[in-house]
């Protein structure tokens, strides 16, 4: 972190624990990312709900926790295959959104990373077309724009999370 200062290049922390002390073995608080000299961390990564059982409420708590300690989340949401083969891939975005962002105001909001990471193409060798990333981008922001206000649906960078790769970053960079 020490070298990287005053570049362009950010330091952040894979998960953390939304209590900042106390007796949880195993666990990261927001302090001590904070400490190591991470600016950024991420939450709710699709592994993390997938193996780990992480739930939207656990997003949220995290969530707070992180601007609490001055981190900047990075908000993972996305849809499994199953639930985006069965037509639900809004409504999954839709609640991951409305649980995970639970309470936090505008300002904060605005101050969010949201990356739209689908469970289905992560480490599966199957890959978002920028269509498809695009759709989910324009509804993620949409709905940001609904519940939290032009502000911080401008503001909030909402980023593609999925697998990115030498063979589709183009057409996947193309898109607004």
């Amino acid at each position: 972190a020490e070298a990287l200062r005053n570049t362009n290049v950010f330091v952040a922390a894979q998960d953390l624990y939304w209590e900042k002390e106390g007796a949880f073995t195993g666990e990261v608080s927001a302090p001590m990312i904070k400490d190591a000299g991470a600016e950024y961390v991420i939450i709710g990564h699709s592994e993390r709900r997938r193996l780990f059982g992480e739930t939207d409420l656990a997003v949220n708590r995290k969530t707070g926790a992180a601007i609490a300690a001055r981190l900047t989340p990075i908000v993972c949401i996305g849809e499994t295959l199953e639930e985006r083969e069965a037509g639900q891939m809004l409504a999954v975005l839709d609640r991951q959104i409305k649980d995970g962002l639970d309470r936090l105001t505008a300002e904060q909001v605005a101050d969010l990373v949201v990356a739209y990471e689908p469970v289905w193409a992560i480490g599966t060798g199957r890959n978002a077309t920028a269509a498809q990333a695009e759709e989910a981008h324009l509804h993620i922001r949409g709905r940001l724009r609904q519940w939290f206000g032009a502000h911080a649906a401008d503001h909030c960078h909402v980023i593609y999370g999925g697998s990115v790769k030498a063979d589709n970053i183009a057409e996947l960079i193309r898109e607004p």
